[in-house]
């Protein structure tokens, strides 16, 4: 029988290109992600994107310029960061669909409680 051991995955080196993020690993692995993984990154200049620092002894990176973390886990499991919507763009049944939800939500906890009218 063979047991594998798990090696905790962690960036040595970074490079960061017009279109995508290398990550160095300390085990000697090489991986990439689209920079349009990050619309922070996408959006910001080259010398932003070229301003970043390892954190977390190796396991994510910041650009403190942006605001932008990026972990090794992510890249490795593909998780790329959806732009966040505007509340204009959320339009007003996104709005109506939220207070629904939090009518259910005092509803149900009512009647658990067993205070509900009925």
């Amino acid at each position: 029988m063979t047991t594998a051991a798990t090696i905790e995955a962690t960036i040595d080196h970074v490079r960061v290109t017009e279109s995508e993020i290398i990550a160095h690993l300390a085990d000697g692995r090489v991986i990439s992600v689209p920079l349009a993984w990050s619309w922070r990154l996408s959006d910001a200049t080259p010398t932003q994107r070229q301003n970043f620092r390892l954190i977390g002894s190796g396991h994510g990176i910041h650009w403190p310029d942006v605001d932008e973390d990026i972990s090794v886990e992510g890249m490795l499991h593909g998780c790329p960061a959806p732009r966040p919507r505007s509340r204009a763009q959320q339009g007003p049944e996104r709005a109506k669909g939220k207070v629904r939800s939090a009518r259910r939500a005092a509803n149900s906890a009512l009647q658990r409680t067993g205070s509900a009218r009925r």
